[in-house]
């Protein structure tokens, strides 16, 4: 009797051992996309931190270019795309978008924001 129950299980750890695989897999998968999210963000508010800096600096020289042409120059230097930038009395606030690339081809737009000007 046990040997006819052996028969009836024999395969069974191909089955397991390929649906373990294919959970691994999108565990994977899902880790991937998850830090290219966050490396994403992480650089996109190093971009709007810097051009909001920027753009706060410019404000102050006499005779200096447009703060929001500069936050846009500054912002595509770190790869990024300069969405608004706003002059308010001595303040700038800029919002600053990354496209992060993630697994199967995907792609995710991160935002950040960053205001600058004196304390």
């Amino acid at each position: 009797m046990t040997h006819a129950l052996a028969r009836g299980d024999r395969g069974s750890g191909t089955v397991l051992a390929v649906a373990l695989v294919g959970v691994l897999a999108a565990c994977a998968l899902a880790v991937a996309s998850v830090g290219a999210a966050v490396d994403a963000r992480g650089r996109a508010q190093a971009a709007a931190d810097l051009a909001a800096l920027a753009a706060a600096s410019s404000l102050y020289e006499i005779g200096g270019p447009d703060p929001c042409v500069v936050a846009a120059q500054l912002a595509q230097l770190n790869s990024a795309e300069l969405r608004s930038c706003t002059v308010r009395g001595h303040e700038v606030e800029v919002t600053a978008t990354v496209t992060a690339q993630l697994p199967g081809r995907l792609a995710a737009h991160v935002e950040a924001q960053a205001r600058a000007g004196p304390a």
